[in-house]
C-alpha cells in the first residue's frame, strides 16, 4: 500500500483511535448479517475512488483507509491528504483491492468519512483564503457544533482545510456562555470559580454581548473575549477600544458570521473568527467507488465514465 498521506494532520490521530473508529462504523453498518455478500463472494477485485467534485481539498484518508484495513483491503492513494482535486468533472482520487465483499462492506462507512471530512476541508480552505487575500493576522475557527459521534473527523478536517479546531470539548478550555454566567450570577463569579478549578494550565473565555459584559470579563482574569453577535462595525470600534485598555487580552468574534460576510469580520484587533457553518449544513464532496469487471473496465451499471 502506498503511503496515503503526507499532510501534518495525519500524525495527530493515533492508529488505535483510527481502529476503534472504523470498527464502531463497520459494527453500525453491519450488525449481524450481510446478505449481499452472498451475491459477491469473496474473488479478488479492484474499485476506483471517484471524485465528481472539482477543486475540492480531499480530507480523511486516514479514516478511509482504516475502514479498508480492518475489513482486509488495500488503499492505493493517487492524491495526497490536503490536495486540491481538480477541476475534472470525474477525477480518480484511489484504488481500493481485496475480497468483494469485504471492500463492498467497507464502501460506504468509509465514503462517507471521506464526503464529510472533504466537505469541511473544502469551506475551511476556502474560508482561510479569505482571511488571506484580506492580510489577516488572525485565526478562522470551527466550533463545537458538530455531529454527535463525528467531532474527531469533523475537527480533524478543519486541520487539514488550515483552520483552528477551537476547543475540541468542554474538557478543554473553559468557555463561559450566557447560561453561565445567569447561573452563577455575574461573569465576575463566573470567571472566579472556573479559575479556581482549571488553575493556569487552560484559558477562560468568556461570551460577551456588550462592550461592557467584555471589560467586567478582562477585569476578571478572562483570556480570551467572544464579542458574540456583534455588527462588523460595533465589532470593529468594541475590539479597538478593549485592545487599547487590555493588550493581552485575545479577542474572539462570533454569530452570525458565513463564508459571504466573513471579510467584514476581520478587523485589525480581532484574533480569532468562529464559524458554526463550518460543520453546520457544509455540503459535502462527491465520491464514489466503483468496482472494476474482470476484463478492466469500470461497471457500467452506473453509467460511470471510464478512465483510462
Amino acid at each position: 500500500m502506498s503511503p496515503p498521506c503526507e499532510h501534518l494532520a495525519v500524525h495527530s490521530v493515533p492508529h488505535h483511535t483510527l481502529t476503534r473508529l472504523a470498527r464502531a462504523w463497520l459494527a453500525e453498518d453491519t450488525p449481524n448479517f450481510d446478505p449481499a455478500g452472498v451475491c459477491v463472494g469473496s474473488r479478488e477485485v479492484e474499485a476506483r475512488l471517484l471524485c465528481k467534485t472539482p477543486h475540492s481539498i480531499l480530507a480523511g484518508c486516514p479514516f478511509f483507509t482504516a475502514v479498508f484495513t480492518e475489513v482486509g483491503c488495500t488503499v492505493d492513494w493517487i492524491y495526497q491528504e490536503g490536495a486540491e482535486i481538480g477541476e475534472d468533472a470525474v477525477t480518480l482520487t484511489a484504488v481500493v483491492r481485496g475480497p468483494a465483499n469485504s471492500l463492498l462492506l467497507g464502501e460506504r462507512p468509509a465514503l462517507n468519512c471521506l464526503a464529510r471530512a472533504s466537505g469541511i476541508a473544502t469551506r475551511c480552505s476556502q474560508l482561510q483564503a479569505i482571511a488571506k487575500a484580506h492580510g489577516w493576522h488572525g485565526e478562522v475557527a470551527g466550533t463545537r457544533k458538530t455531529t454527535p459521534g463525528f467531532r474527531l473527523v469533523e475537527k480533524y478536517a478543519m486541520l487539514v482545510g488550515g483552520v483552528s479546531m477551537h476547543r475540541q470539548d468542554l474538557s478543554g478550555m473553559v468557555m463561559l456562555k450566557d447560561n453561565h454566567v445567569w447561573a452563577s450570577g455575574s461573569i465576575s463569579e463566573a470567571v472566579k470559580a472556573a479559575r479556581s478549578v482549571c488553575g493556569f494550565s487552560s484559558k477562560i473565555e468568556v461570551e460577551c454581548r456588550s462592550a461592557e459584559e467584555a471589560r467586567e470579563a478582562a477585569r476578571a482574569g478572562a483570556d480570551v473575549v467572544m464579542l458574540d453577535n456583534f455588527q462588523p462595525q460595533e465589532l470593529r470600534v468594541t475590539a479597538q477600544a478593549l485592545k487599547e485598555e487590555f493588550p493581552a487580552l485575545l479577542i474572539e468574534a462570533s454569530g452570525g458570521v458565513t463564508p459571504e460576510n466573513v471579510a467584514l469580520y476581520l478587523s485589525s484587533h480581532v484574533d480569532i473568527v468562529s464559524l458554526g457553518c463550518i460543520t453546520q449544513g457544509c455540503p459535502v464532496v462527491d465520491f464514489s467507488l466503483k468496482v472494476q469487471k474482470p476484463d478492466g473496465r469500470l461497471n457500467r451499471m452506473f453509467n460511470q465514465p471510464q478512465i483510462d
